[in-house]
């Protein structure tokens, strides 16, 4: 038996939205430019995701935004220059999934850190390990897991969905690779380990 994660029915929190928050890029390529200066200026990206999950219909389902109705992604972001792995991550769902906006006083309950990939250019997929062969990472991304009390409001930006999707789901996954991108699919193995407490309430 792993350690007990406990989960509780999606019908526990309060969805709500808040004003959208204007896209970066409107293109794949202004994306990457945007990367490259960005590298160049301030070198290799870090970003945190963290992993929610909820209950539903029985099976544990985990909280992933939706964005322009099509792609998928957990919530999260870049760190700032300096900033810690758990201040940014706690900073981050606070912007996209509360009306707190920086994450002050947001009782974010950020655990362990469940798995790193790594990207070695600016248009490749990420890995999850880092090849003896690649000097110079341009982007490194940490899932953690994160905790959810028995009952949280989640305000959402207009512009995103907050959809509960569930891990045997995306452990089956025949979505094509823009949907889950290829570090979503592998978050059940990630969790396998754990064992899931459903909280009845």
């Amino acid at each position: 038996m792993g350690e007990v994660v406990e989960i509780y029915p999606l019908s526990c929190y309060y969805f709500g939205s808040k004003e959208p928050k204007p896209d970066k890029d409107e293109t794949l390529s202004e994306r990457v430019q945007r990367f490259k200066a960005n590298y160049a200026e301030k070198g290799m990206r870090t970003c945190v995701e963290g992993v929610l999950l909820v209950e539903l219909f029985g099976q544990p389902h985990v909280l992933l935004l939706q964005v322009r109705n099509s792609f998928l992604k957990l919530p999260g972001g870049r760190l700032r220059p300096g900033e810690a792995d758990i201040d940014g991550l706690k900073r981050k769902l606070s912007s996209k999934l509360s009306s707190v906006e920086n994450g002050i006083g947001d009782d974010w309950q950020v655990g362990e850190c469940l798995g790193m990939w790594w990207r070695s250019d600016f248009e490749t997929l990420p890995f999850p390990y880092l090849s003896s062969n690649i000097q110079m990472p341009k982007e490194c991304i940490k899932l953690f897991l994160v905790k959810l009390p028995r009952s949280r409001r989640f305000i959402v930006p207009k512009n995103l969905k907050l959809l509960a999707v569930p891990l045997c789901q995306i452990h089956n996954n025949q979505k094509p690779l823009q949907t889950y991108g290829s570090i979503i699919p592998g978050i059940p193995q990630l969790l396998s380990k754990y064992t899931f407490n459903t909280v009845q309430v």
